[in-house]
């Protein structure tokens, strides 16, 4: 009796399909030659027929050579941390795609030599905050921290409230981030009470710097006193003001939000935040202040190991320069567009309209609400959504899926009801 396992096509001869090769191209050879070993052998073990090999192969391979999938943002929340807090505008995606290639980085096309890294980003930072003295791109929120107290004050005090001292999400907290950098905390007040003699009072030869952290995913209310940047810097140690979310400036939506431009008016040494807030932009850390501690900072060896890469470098200038992003859009969505949107998917899958109170998230203005609408479908969507392509991620209460369109874009519409209605069946 003749052996079936022989007519189970050659691996060569696979990846010779055109369509395989084709894939290879895409997602690279050796993903594409894995999936022909599975299905040859699902084949040599009679779950397949061997002339179904090549389509086999090509249902498993995934659509992308990464792992990370796109999603419809259907919770509200428009910095969601999970999901990659804010997306980037098409003119950062455009640059990004640029910067992936070779580009003049480090480079001066006019005269052949090297140039200064992210000049171009620098400039349209220094334009967007003119009242920094210098500025410098490191690659996240607490890198900067870091930078800055590791070149302020490694091996001497750094003096912070005992109310600002925060935990800033996945476990890591302030104490431990400053311990970090071989500086000591020099705690001073209480948690809901710190006046600026409680300061004045720690200051001392050992001090390195006063750090000033706006706690930016909680709220303190009732008895309680803080110190302002003004008042701290007229002590005469330098000031470090870490105002998180990355507001360059101040905004009427955000009354609350501490921004970059009114901590160094205030006189703070350096301020430092995040570029994937507020900003808009890729996950990068952002120092502005005083131009000689700035040139302290970018001289220190630590600085080289949190530097950015030409992308960040590439989607933050374009951020800066370019059109308003699409969270600065989510935030001041217009609650009856979004109803309207909402009316009209309702229709479309058999859900009901609700009203939705959106988020900023991301750390960012804890307890301000951003009215709007969303589409309530039974709990029991939720999972299957999420499974489905595209994954739509929802909110789920009680006994219902909340899909808020806020941070959908509009051209994603019929998208999501596609998705639904796959669901429903």
């Amino acid at each position: 009796m003749p052996d079936f396992r022989r007519s189970v096509p050659r691996t060569d001869a696979l990846l010779a399909d055109p369509r395989l090769s084709d894939a290879a191209v895409r997602l690279g050879r050796a993903t594409v030659k894995a999936a022909v070993v599975r299905s040859q052998q699902r084949a040599r073990s009679g779950e397949l027929a061997p002339d179904e090999v090549a389509d086999d192969v090509l249902a498993a391979l995934p659509v992308r050579a990464t792992t990370l999938c796109p999603v419809l943002n259907a919770t509200g929340v428009v910095l969601h941390t999970n999901l990659g807090r804010a997306p980037l505008s098409a003119a950062a995606v455009e640059a990004v795609v640029t910067a992936a290639g070779y580009v003049d980085v480090e480079y001066d096309a006019a005269s052949g030599s090297r140039a200064r890294r992210g000049r171009g980003t620098l400039a349209a930072l220094r334009s967007a905050l003119p009242d920094a003295g210098d500025v410098l791109v490191v690659n996240n929120g607490a890198a900067a921290l870091v930078l800055a107290t590791t070149a302020l004050a490694a091996g001497r005090e750094v003096v912070v409230s005992r109310g600002e001292m925060v935990e800033i999400g996945d476990g890591f907290r302030l104490h431990e981030l400053i311990a970090s950098t071989g500086a000591r905390l020099r705690e001073v007040g209480t948690t809901n009470r710190t006046v600026l003699a409680d300061y004045a009072d720690a200051l001392g030869p050992d001090t390195g710097c006063v750090l000033k952290v706006h706690p930016s995913n909680f709220r303190v209310e009732g008895f309680t006193s803080a110190v302002g940047v003004a008042e701290l810097a007229g002590l005469g140690a330098p000031v470090v003001a870490d105002v998180g979310s990355g507001l360059l400036a101040p905004d009427p939506l955000l009354p609350e939000e501490p921004d970059v431009t009114t901590a160094l008016r205030a006189g703070g040494a350096v301020v430092t935040c995040s570029g994937d807030k507020l900003l808009g932009g890729p996950q990068a850390g952002l120092l502005a202040g005083h131009a000689e501690v700035v040139a302290r900072l970018r001289r220190h060896p630590l600085a080289r190991a949190l530097r950015v890469d030409k992308t960040t470098l590439a989607g933050l200038e374009a951020t800066l320069r370019g059109p308003q992003p699409p969270s600065w859009q989510a935030l001041r969505a217009d609650p009856q567009r979004l109803r309207a949107r909402a009316e009209q998917v309702a229709g479309a899958t058999g859900g009901e309209v609700v009203p939705s109170d959106g988020a900023v998230g991301g750390g960012s203005a804890p307890g301000l609400v951003l009215p709007g609408w969303a589409v309530a479908l039974p709990a029991s969507y939720a999972g299957r959504l999420r499974e489905g392509s595209p994954c739509v991620v929802g909110r789920v209460e009680r006994d219902r899926c909340l899909l808020d369109l806020r941070c959908v874009p509009e051209a994603d519409d019929e998208r999501l009801v596609r998705a639904v209605l796959a669901v429903r069946g």
